[in-house]
């Protein structure tokens, strides 16, 4: 299968959302042929080989928004694993030097209406 991406330079694309973290199917038969490999070999096939994998995809989808230093947007990730699994810190340790914010809905809505405005010169308070 042929995958094709989106590249859209400038302020007509600002945010990203991942729902869920780009692990790949468990099913596929190459990914269980390298995976019993790895396991045979005393290795840990999900931390050694398919973290990996999808931390690459992971920065692949953040690198579709982020190409040179002029842009700035925003990347969602709906996935709560990305905080409550101990691999959740491989990925965002993969990202760049980047403002990371977690916390109620609510308050994230708000942080985002005001890059929006920033985006746009006009920048408030939150609150104002």
């Amino acid at each position: 299968m042929i995958r094709s991406g989106v590249d859209v330079a400038g302020d007509a694309f600002q945010c990203v959302i991942l729902a869920r973290l780009p692990f790949r199917v468990p099913t596929e038969p190459i990914l269980q042929a390298r995976t019993e490999i790895i396991e045979e070999s005393g290795g840990n096939a999900f931390m050694d080989y398919i973290v990996p994998l999808a931390v690459i995809k992971f920065r692949q989808g953040f690198g579709r928004l982020i190409r040179r230093r002029t842009d700035r947007g925003v990347v969602m990730v709906l996935d709560s694993r990305i905080l409550t699994k101990q691999y959740g810190k491989k990925f965002l340790d993969s990202l760049p030097d980047v403002r990371i914010l977690t916390g109620p809905g609510a308050e994230l809505l708000r942080e985002l209406e005001v890059f929006c405005r920033a985006g746009e010169g006009l920048a408030h308070e939150p609150g104002h």
